[in-house]
């Protein structure tokens, strides 16, 4: 590829196309990876303004993209550390680009590892909740039905408006797990007859809340009244430095699913429907979080953080 010819969105995109099983954050690592090894900045400045000025085309070129960002912050972190520990400048290039696909390929195996963490939480004849699609949960109840032989249940939300609890319930069917899809509205009904629930994260904020499929919340203050354990799995690399203070109190720009026209609404027969794609759950409804660094309390997100960014 050219020089010119590059286009971090496009890279990006197809990333995500190749590989079903990519998440957003390593799919934006990767992203920028490739820049750097296409680009070939010549000076450490010119590399921390190149990095800076495609994650800015990322951010906002890519609507719901908590995740992306987190990515991103990751990533940008890592080259400010590293641009310092070389003495000349190749060694520092050559280094940047091998230590980033090092990164990415640790960030990939993270998944294995929350598993194997997660897997003594299923118990044999447990009735689990899970809310919408989510590749870390669906691993993690695989793992468990292979590798412990367990006999459980799984309840899925078909997670409106974008209706990928259908999705999980597909995959869930064919790896031999009993699976019942119900509406969103729901959950309150079936709660009782639950044991607990999963759910993943577009993003965990530094309070230990989680940014997720809009409803996360709501299933939330459920599980709470009636004292259900509510547990977060996900990847370490989707932590980020955000801290909402309610559930709508999101960044512009990635609260709603935007149409062809960009309205974030849609037209029905009874009036304008407002499509809301994504919540903030605060930490208080939050049993624990099944991560790659091992089973976390929400207070003790802001410790990883800070071990992340100023170690």
């Amino acid at each position: 590829m050219a020089n010119s010819d590059f286009d971090i969105k496009q890279t990006y995109l197809k990333f995500l196309e190749d590989d079903q099983d990519m998440t957003m954050p390593i799919a934006a690592i990767e992203s920028l990876v490739t820049m750097l090894r296409v680009k070939q900045p010549s000076t450490s400045s010119e590399l921390i303004k190149l990095v800076k000025s495609n994650i800015d085309i990322l951010k906002l070129s890519i609507s719901n993209a908590i995740s992306l960002s987190a990515g991103c912050d990751l990533f940008m972190r890592f080259v400010l550390r590293n641009t310092n520990l070389y003495s000349d400048w190749e060694s520092c290039k050559k280094n940047l680009v091998e230590n980033g696909e090092l990164f990415v390929q640790r960030a990939k195996e993270s998944r294995e590892k929350l598993a194997d963490f997660g897997v003594p939480f299923i118990k044999d004849d447990d009735t689990i909740l899970v809310h919408s699609f989510s590749r870390v949960v669906f691993q993690l109840l695989q793992k468990a039905r292979s590798q412990k032989l367990l006999r459980f249940k799984v309840i899925v939300t078909e997670a409106r408006p974008s209706g990928k609890g259908y999705h999980m319930a597909k995959l869930l069917r064919e790896a031999d797990i009993p699976v019942e899809v119900i509406v969103d509205s729901a959950v309150g009904y079936v709660l009782h007859k639950v044991d607990k629930i999963l759910v993943g994260a577009e993003g965990v904020a530094e309070s230990g809340g989680i940014i997720n499929h809009i409803g996360s919340y709501q299933i939330g203050c459920l599980a709470k009244a009636n004292n259900k354990p509510f547990y977060v799995v996900t990847e370490s690399h989707k932590f980020v430095r955000l801290f909402p203070l309610a559930p709508n109190d999101l960044p512009r720009g990635i609260s709603s699913i935007l149409d062809e026209q960009g309205s974030g609404e849609t037209e029905t027969l009874e009036g304008t429907l407002k499509t809301q794609t994504i919540d903030f759950t605060p930490h208080e409804f939050i049993t624990a979080l099944i991560t790659d660094l091992g089973v976390l309390t929400p207070s003790a997100v802001s410790e990883e953080l800070i071990k992340m960014w100023y170690d």
